[in-house]
């Protein structure tokens, strides 16, 4: 067996949702909305299934789909993509992740990145060879300064692995931030990884800006989207992958050993939906906020004080000012008291070294975020205890 998979550990979110079954808790924890997504996006695919080609597709992905790709970013980002040169579609943003890691690393190079980090980065990156180097963020902004990069990059960085907006924090970073990061690589050869898959999912009128509008980047820098992210369809799993010529010609070759295609019907449902108007980004970006405020307005009555949430699914609350320092144990106490799961945040971190954080995901039903709200504030004096 290979070791480091072998070694690997039930993780916490498979701990937690077994947890949330055998107490019948409303789980909060997994990162999922429980509606089925937009109709007409679900029949278009289904449609595919019976009147379209079901063989393999293009390895890049269907030309259609990559012309979507480029022409939705450059309306709604104002970026300019070749779509036959710079785009290539890819089954799910993990399998983007693993294949642009599994290209650009070579047994030894060091890779950045920031924690808490999404729970795929670090062994993925070990697979391939890489050494990690982290840059630590911490409540409740969740920020990163010159200072940081300058510790964390060295000679031998060879890729910067950046998740914005960023799981499970909730921040967003901006032109300034993403400048700071051009600046610190300024000259190594690195290559920036942008995991932007929640692109589309920020709140309070905050724009998205993409590691591809910082001019100092564009040429050395992979742009990783989701389709399941920006319709609401997590299962769907398709990805784009976008990145100079140069850059995606290697990223191809991975992705060519790895899945090869994927379903042509998923990808012509995705085309039409990437061409929907700004009008259903705009609402599907409005629901999830009155959702997010809706949680934290109850988080609050629980007595419990929500972290800002700039963007993402996902509502932080720092446990710290309760007297509470282990977030695992309190996750544990939270389904079994209170019923509701919800995943802590050291879990994000590869020494467990954040321990007073916990994350609720509020991607649900309004009857959903009101039954665990009014489980927590039932079991609020017994959990402070």
């Amino acid at each position: 067996m290979n070791s480091l998979f072998a070694g690997l550990t039930v993780s916490i979110f498979e701990e937690m949702s077994a947890l949330a079954r055998q107490h019948q808790a409303i789980n909060l924890g997994q990162g999922f909305p429980d509606d089925p997504g937009p109709e007409d996006v679900r029949r278009k695919a289904a449609d595919a299934v019976m009147t379209g080609w079901n063989q393999y597709p293009p390895m890049l992905g269907l030309p259609e789909l990559r012309e979507a790709v480029a022409r939705h970013y450059r309306t709604h980002q104002g970026l300019e993509i070749d779509a036959s040169s710079e785009v290539m579609i890819t089954s799910g943003a993990t399998e983007a992740l693993a294949g642009a890691l599994l290209a650009l690393i070579e047994p030894g190079d060091e890779v950045v990145l920031f924690e808490p980090a999404y729970d795929a980065y670090l062994p993925l990156i070990r697979r391939a060879g890489g050494v990690p180097r982290f840059v630590k963020l911490a409540p409740p902004d969740w920020r990163f300064t010159a200072a940081q990069l300058a510790a964390a990059i060295t000679p031998r960085t060879r890729v910067v692995l950046l998740n914005n907006p960023q799981n499970p924090s909730g921040a967003v970073y901006g032109p300034a931030e993403l400048q700071l990061i051009a600046d610190a690589t300024a000259g190594t050869g690195a290559i920036v990884v942008a995991d932007e898959v929640w692109e589309h999912v920020i709140f309070d009128d905050r724009p998205h800006t993409s590691v591809l509008a910082i001019p100092d980047l564009r040429r050395r820098c992979v742009k990783i989207g989701s389709a399941g992210k920006i319709f609401c369809l997590t299962g769907w799993k398709v990805g784009f992958v976008v990145a100079a010529p140069e850059i995606l010609k290697v990223l191809a070759k991975a992705h060519q050993y790895i899945t090869f295609t994927t379903p042509p019907n998923l990808q012509a449902a995705v085309a039409y939906g990437l061409d929907k108007p700004a009008s259903h980004f705009d609402a599907m970006r409005a629901d999830l906020q009155m959702r997010r405020d809706r949680l934290a307005a109850g988080l609050t009555a629980a007595g419990f004080a929500a972290l800002p949430a700039e963007g993402t699914y996902f509502l932080n609350v720092d446990l710290a000012p309760l007297g509470l320092t282990d977030d695992t144990a309190f996750c544990r106490r939270l389904v079994t008291e209170a019923g509701v799961a919800a995943i802590p945040v050291s879990a994000f971190y590869a020494d467990a070294s954040m321990r007073s954080v916990i994350r609720f995901c509020f991607a649900k039903v309004d009857a959903t975020l009101d039954g665990a709200v009014a489980r927590l504030v039932d079991a609020a004096p017994r959990l402070a205890r």
